[in-house]
Order: C-alpha cells, then structure tokens, then sequence
C-alpha cells in the first residue's frame, strides 16, 4: 500500500514536469518569417453615362407665429406633392419629402420675434424628361438643387466588369513579378476587393434658383455626366 502511494505521487509529479516543459517549448518556439511572398495592388475602372437624376424643390417662411409658418410650409408642400404624385412611376419617378425645419428668430434682446422654417421635396428616377417638366410646374417651391448619379442597376452592372478587369490585371501583375525574381509562378495568400464611382455631379443652389425663375412652367434643363466607377484588388501572393 505505502509502495503503491509513492508510486502515484511520482506519476503525477512526472506530468507536471512533462506539462511545464510542454509550455516553455511552445512560448519559445521562433515565429517563422514569411519568405518569398509579394504585395501588390491592381485597377480596372469604367466609364459609364449617369442615370440617375434627382431634383431638390423648396421653400422658405417666416412669421411671428411658429403655427403660422407651418401651416404655410405644409400648404406650399401638399401641393407640390399633389403634382408631382400625378406623375409619379416607380423607378422612374419617385417623390420623397426631404429636410423640414422651423426654428426661431431672436431678436436684439435675445428674445424670440418670430420664426422661421423651410420644406424640401425631392424627385428622383430615370425618366429625365418626366422629372424636369414635372420640376417645371410645381410652382409652390422653388428649384434648390440638381444632382446625377448612377443607379443601383447600372452600378452593380458597371462594378461586374470593372471588377473583371482588375483581377486579370492582379492576375497578370502578380506572375510578372514572381517570374521577375526568378519563380515560375504563384498562389494566392490572400485578396481584398473594394469599389467605388466618381463623378457625382450637384448643381450650386444660387445657379439652381435663377434658373427656377426663368423657367415659367417649362421643363428644367439638364444634362448628364459620366461617372468612372473604380474597382481595386490588392493582396499578397506567395511565389514558387
């Protein structure tokens, strides 16, 4: 019995030893350097015609009377809402409100001697023709600001083939190097993808609204950009 006791005693002692040494020989290990391996970065971008018009119309008022004011900027938006929903098609022409405000006017004093507010309604589609002549007759708000823009559709097409293009160029990149330090090839450590369009185009409010006061119910003159829509591939490959 006394015999078998030691014997236990030992065993575990000889785990522990064998435990801590495991530990020291796993912290100690030398943190192997990567060898052979390139970073590199590719492009391909393309070019495309904007689609996307969005039109801002507003209006400002101001009283002594906070409800007075908003009574006049619901009255000015309810009708423009009213025509610009008679020629509203999804995709096409979509109407949405934007920013409201009321806030007050202080005075010398410091006190409040009245308040003032502002409404926005914004048309946005693909149909230009359909959205500036319907800018053209509202008449309770006045022409704020002109934007272009790509759409979800034609962005997501345009990106494919930008996306496309980067890779062959990463693709192509990425052999030229290895075989440039002597390898015959690669493989792929790891990639990121990101994309993005440039080419956002947003007419100045003061060029906006002297153009609303020569329109007298005509449609809004407008044209289109282009938007270049970049796609970047970067990453590391190991050469061998």
């Amino acid at each position: 019995m006394f015999e078998k006791i030691i014997f236990t005693i030992k065993k575990v002692a000889l785990g522990a030893a064998v435990t801590c040494a495991t530990g020291i020989y796993a912290q100690t290990m030398p943190h192997v350097a990567l060898q052979n391996v390139a970073q590199l970065t590719a492009s391909g971008s393309v070019e495309v015609q904007q689609d996307l018009l969005a039109i801002s119309m507003s209006t400002t008022r101001d009283g002594v009377d906070a409800a007075t004011v908003q009574t006049q900027l619901k009255q000015a938006l309810d009708t423009a809402l009213t025509q610009a929903r008679q020629a509203a098609l999804p995709g096409q022409l979509d109407v949405r409100t934007g920013n409201v405000s009321l806030y007050p006017r202080y005075g010398k004093d410091g006190k409040i001697n009245g308040w003032q507010g502002s409404t926005e309604l914004v048309l946005e589609g693909r149909d230009f023709a359909r959205i500036t002549a319907t800018a053209g007759k509202i008449q309770s708000l006045t022409l704020a600001s002109v934007s272009f823009a790509l759409s979800r559709e034609q962005r997501t097409k345009v990106e494919g083939e930008a996306q496309t293009l980067a890779i062959e160029r990463f693709k192509t990149k990425a052999l030229d190097i290895a075989k440039g330090f002597g390898f015959t090839g690669y493989t792929l450590r790891e990639v990121s993808i990101n994309a993005n369009d440039q080419g956002y185009v947003s007419r100045p409010r003061a060029m906006a609204m002297q153009a609303r006061s020569d329109m007298a119910e005509s449609a809004v003159p407008v044209e289109a950009g282009k938007s270049t829509v970049l796609v970047n591939v970067s990453g590391s490959v190991q050469m061998r």
